[in-house]
């Protein structure tokens, strides 16, 4: 028997906290079996260290684990359990720079507009660190995420309560997206015949070249893709939506992608507060320029940088600022108890995570006085917004779904080796001027070209052609194995689904597909398609791009489970080895808010709970080891019984919460551990523990409640002291006793 190890990611946030209370048992439990449990930290200020060693002391460098799990994951050894991880924005990264700078860390500003060549060094070197600088690292193979089986089940017996009715009297929501000069309009898209290597040059009206990017490499067969929004035409469709939202008395609201898209979606951000506030910023144009206010990131860095200005300035300012409600529509708040709207920063709102909320509340968003209110929801591209507006005309039609009776949407994701838009961030520039952005091959052919203007976001994607093939084996793969529809969300009229469906059209005959369901539609239709079996509680399965991926497998869980957090996300690796994701952590700020003022951690850790199961199968598949399988069998038995017995974290404070939630977790392993038949040696290592729990479950649900209803403390945010948050999140003496001392 070959020894495999398992990695468990250490991130931020919620899901680190509560790593703090469930690690200790998957190792304890992992170790009964022979296998070991090591973590890497692929945190933001892990990952914010490991880029500036040369900075610090010896004691403060730490591996760069992210480059390592990256090589990791091209083996067939790869065992890694992925948690969610902040994509940060700008923002996010100022703010973790700061709490490591007054920890001793010697890391330098991120300089926003850099000026000077060092600077610029220095913007690249941070990028490394922004956005989704995880994700394309580890996943070297594409998606298959779905609801686990007794996960679905008790949703629909306990049906989540967040589901809001729409109004029967008629709903004024609606999607709203450009018709023209926006990314989908203006994408080019070709396959490559011959593997070459490229350059992204610039050349304005008077034929001086300058060079983006040079030395991208292209494979034979490989799709690329180059597109422009055209920011006159962004700024006009935000104007005439703020117009169409003031004359219909309906909220106003963005839905960008700020944090994975970290190049272009924080200037569209920009874009939209810049318009919106246009007035008031254009008065005071000098004075914010001269304090360095960056609409990009939101209307919170204008309300903090303009305290750099006299008392009678900044008061002028935010009187200006404010006369703009007044004349224009209200904006959808993020938090109306603290005037957080909307534009107030660039990663409050994620479309992926915000839309299936206007959904689930009826087409509406909250307002200033904290009540629900129609809102017209700002997607400014056309490549998915049209299936968020074809999923509200459907509600609007047909009423909310019902989690009790709705079927399952699950997913086919194409997103191995930084496949398609989330692989764009280093080849998305601003145009410096008018002229041309165009891709020249080493013999100076040129192969595609774009027009633009001056501030248009230019972008260059690219998917490779393994990963296509790679991925429609996996969608018929999975339709064999459920007898499921499997819908290729693809659009004959964008040239880059163009590309894939000939592709598609390729692979599946050699895929064996003939006994399977398999559609081609576009995103609108396929949208409609899965609604009319969601609604009969039939199962389809989605197979899609990467960022459509990411919309859908929060879109349909939000609706289904109450969260995708719960999802099981399993990444099949190309090379062998498995990357096995918990789910997503877009409420996780929120958790740990509430966590540091109340002591309660209302983080559901289900997502682990899930991904461990197919980690520790996998374990006992490559190494022969029999009581990894037994493991996680009987984790897949107690997984159950925790649902079946509601023990998953309350909202409420005083109520049982993530750390309780993992006790009720290893109590029920432990009894099913020593409840099998299988293998003598476990059931004998397992029954005092599962003893020990339930005779001391009374006493360790009181110290776990003892900790709750005060603040605590746990000395950081982004790098929080390790000894401080242990403290808080194992509370219980006699629950950590009993784990260290019976395995």
């Amino acid at each position: 028997m070959t020894k495999q190890n398992i990695i468990w990611t250490k991130i931020d946030e919620a899901p680190s906290l509560a790593t703090y209370s469930l690690l200790p048992v998957v190792k304890a439990y992992a170790k009964a079996c022979g296998i070991e449990v090591e973590t890497k930290d692929i945190s933001l200020a892990g990952r914010i260290i490991a880029n500036f060693p040369d900075n610090l002391t010896k004691a403060q460098q730490i591996p760069d684990s992210l480059s390592e799990l990256g090589e990791l994951a091209k083996t067939p050894q790869a065992n890694i359990i992925k948690l969610p991880n902040i994509s940060a924005s700008i923002p996010q990264l100022q703010a973790a720079i700061a709490e490591l700078q007054q920890k001793g860390y010697d890391i330098p500003n991120y300089p926003e507009e850099p000026k000077s060549q060092a600077e610029k060094t220095l913007q690249t070197r941070f990028a490394k660190v922004l956005g989704s600088a995880v994700n394309p690292v580890l996943r070297e193979g594409n998606s298959d995420r779905r609801a686990a089986v007794s996960v679905k089940k008790f949703a629909q017996m306990h049906p989540h309560r967040m589901m809001k009715p729409w109004p029967v009297e008629g709903s004024k929501a609606r999607v709203a997206h450009m018709t023209e000069k926006d990314f989908y309009g203006t994408e080019q898209s070709v396959t490559i015949g011959n593997a070459t290597a490229v350059k992204i040059e610039f050349v304005d009206a008077a034929g001086t070249s300058t060079t983006l990017k040079d030395g991208i490499q292209l494979q034979a067969g490989e799709v690329a893709d180059t597109a422009v929004m055209n920011v006159a035409a962004l700024r006009k469709f935000y104007t005439e939506q703020i117009i169409a939202a003031k004359t219909d008395s309906v909220l106003l609201s963005l839905h960008l992608k700020a944090t994975m898209m970290k190049v272009s979606d924080p200037i569209m951000f920009g874009h939209c507060v810049s318009v919106y506030y246009k007035d008031a910023l254009d008065k005071h144009a000098d004075a914010l320029k001269e304090i360095g206010a960056n609409v990009n990131n939101g209307l919170a860095d204008i309300l903090d940088k303009i305290n750099k200005l006299d008392d009678d300035k900044k008061t002028e300012i935010l009187a200006d600022i404010d006369a703009v409600y007044n004349d224009h529509p209200k904006l959808a708040m993020v938090d109306s108890r603290h005037g957080i709207t909307n534009l107030h920063v660039p990663n409050n709102i994620i479309v992926d995570a915000s839309m299936p909320n206007v959904v689930r509340d009826g087409g509406k968003m909250w307002n200033t006085e904290n009540q629900l209110q129609d809102t017209i929801a700002m997607i400014p591209d056309r490549s998915y917004a049209t299936m968020y507006q074809q999923i509200i005309e459907d509600a609007q039609a047909h009423g909310q779904f019902d989690p009790t009776s709705m079927g399952s949407v699950s997913n086919v994701g194409l997103m191995a080796q930084k496949a398609e838009e989330y692989g764009s961030h280093d080849k998305t520039f601003e145009a410096p001027a008018a002229g041309t952005i165009r891709i020249v091959d080493t013999d100076g052919n040129v192969i595609m070209s774009q027009p633009v203007e001056t501030g248009d976001i230019f972008r260059m994607c690219q998917v490779k052609d393994a990963p296509i093939k790679n991925w429609v084996q996996l969608a018929v793969t999975r339709a064999k194995a459920t007898g499921v529809p499997a819908i290729f969300w693809l659009d004959e009229n964008r040239t880059h689904d163009a590309q894939i469906i000939k592709k598609v059209n390729e692979y599946l005959p050699q895929c064996d597909a003939a006994d399977v369901e398999v559609h081609i539609l576009k995103p609108v239709d396929a949208m409609q398609f899965s609604l009319d079996r969601i609604r009969k509680g039939l199962d389809t399965i989605s197979v899609t791009g990467n960022v459509l991926r990411d919309y859908l497998t929060d879109l349909f869980p939000i609706l289904e489970l109450g969260t995708s957090a719960r999802m099981l996300s399993i990444v099949p690796l190309m090379n062998g080895g498995g990357l096995f994701e918990t789910g997503a952590g877009g409420s996780a700020p929120k958790h740990v808010q509430q966590f540091l003022k109340e002591g309660h951690l209302r983080w559901d850790s289900l997502g682990e709970y899930c991904a461990l199961v197919p980690s520790l199968q996998q374990a006992a598949a490559s190494t022969s080891n029999k009581k990894a399988a037994i493991l996680a069998s009987t984790l897949d038995a107690a997984i159950s019984k925790y649902l079946e017995n509601a023990k998953s974290p309350s909202r409420k404070v005083n109520e049982i919460d993530n750390r309780a939630s993992t006790f009720y977790l290893a109590m029920y392993w432990a009894q099913a551990l020593a409840g099998q038949g299988e293998d003598e040696a476990l059931q004998s290592a397992f029954t005092g523990i599962a003893n020990q729990l339930q005779e001391n479950e009374e006493k360790i649900n009181q110290e776990m409640l003892a900790a709750q209803g005060q603040p605590v403390e746990i000395g950081g945010y982004y790098l929080p002291d390790r000894q401080l948050t242990e403290k808080q999140m194992r509370p219980s003496k006699t629950f950590n006793e009993i784990i260290a001392n019976y395995i």
